[in-house]
């Protein structure tokens, strides 16, 4: 299925029905006074959290949303039927945004979670509502109420309990791959990862957690070069990110320039991500090169209080290891 996390959609709750003029005659009461019913409820617009669904890419497709009217008044004090809801079901994670002003409309962060975006039209009132003592012959009506139109974004934001990000080429899919049952794509060259990957971590002894992977990120993706800007945003749940470096890089020469690069990255990004707790993780120490570049690296990030951990997706070694200290990282946050 392909991964589509940003669509745009016209939603339109229906309009009230309008109420009607009519006049009770019957044998023994030939001036029985006005009986327009109401009209009816126009239908609402509802958007519903759905835990079945993971991405957007139904709304590529169908772009129009629309609620049923109200149906009009009768005769005989007849209420018009109110108009049925339509219901919009999209992947929890969801945020909903007015197109044109930006506005923030709603964060459907729960499974099951349904919030009326658009009500109804209300529906008019029949001629009986408007007689009086000294008008009893009322020869009009209220009509009904338009319902309300808005073209909406929806962006979909991945939950996961991990977030991992580094340059491209850190190794960070094959990393999912190595400590988790998914299977995402693996080469050996830049931007492999065009989507969001998520994995689900077993722990011996402890609960499970999720682990996300975004594009590689890349010097001013807060400003669109390459993948990032499009999925810094699936950071934005995370409770921890991992940064995954390669010191086989000749620029981890500098074994702090990789971390550097892409933390002032999610810096400029925003939305609180900077403030996330973090662990770097040293990848492809099966290599000489690495092997010989890890002892300086570890103590640069040691000065600036950074905890490390050391693996090779390669081979596997340190993976384990690395899944027990994520998990009691996790457990920490909790407790926190």
């Amino acid at each position: 299925m392909k991964f589509v996390d940003e669509a745009k959609i016209r939603i339109k709750s229906g309009d009230g029905g309008s109420g009607c003029v009519s006049f009770r005659r019957e044998r023994f009461l030939p001036k029985g006074g006005p009986d327009g019913g109401d009209g009816g409820k126009g239908g609402d617009i509802v958007i519903v959290a759905d835990s079945g669904l993971d991405t957007l890419l139904d709304f590529k497709y169908q772009q129009h949303f629309k609620a049923e009217r109200g149906q009009h008044g009768r005769g005989k004090n007849m209420t018009g039927k109110s108009g049925k809801d339509r219901e919009i079901r999209v992947p929890v994670g969801t945020v909903i945004y007015n197109r044109d002003t930006g506005e923030l409309l709603q964060d459907l962060s729960e499974p099951g979670q349904q919030v009326v975006l658009l009500a109804g039209g209300r529906g008019g009132k029949g001629n009986k509502h408007f007689a009086t003592a000294t008008h009893r012959t009322p020869r009009f009506s209220q009509p009904g109420e338009p319902g309300q139109e808005l073209w909406v974004r929806l962006e979909l934001k991945v939950f996961a309990d991990v977030g991992i990000a580094g340059k491209p080429n850190a190794g960070k899919s094959s990393l999912v791959s190595k400590m988790s049952a998914a299977h995402p794509k693996i080469a050996d060259y830049p931007f492999t990862t065009l989507h969001p990957q998520l994995g689900v971590v077993t722990v011996e002894g402890g609960e499970p957690f999720v682990l996300a992977e975004v594009p590689g990120l890349i010097e001013n993706a807060h400003m669109g070069a390459g993948l990032g800007l499009r999925f810094l945003k699936h950071l934005e749940r995370t409770r921890l990110l991992l940064h995954l470096i390669d010191l086989s890089d000749p620029e981890a020469e500098d074994p702090l320039k990789p971390y550097r690069t892409v933390r002032n990255e999610i810096i400029q990004y925003g939305h609180e991500l900077e403030a996330k707790r973090e662990i770097v993780v040293f990848n492809k120490v099966d290599l000489p090169e690495v092997r010989k570049r890890l002892p300086a690296a570890e103590k640069h990030y040691k000065e600036i209080g950074i905890e490390t951990a050391v693996v090779s997706a390669a081979t596997g070694e340190g993976v384990a290891a690395l899944k027990l200290l994520l998990a009691r990282m996790l457990d920490e946050h909790e407790e926190v």
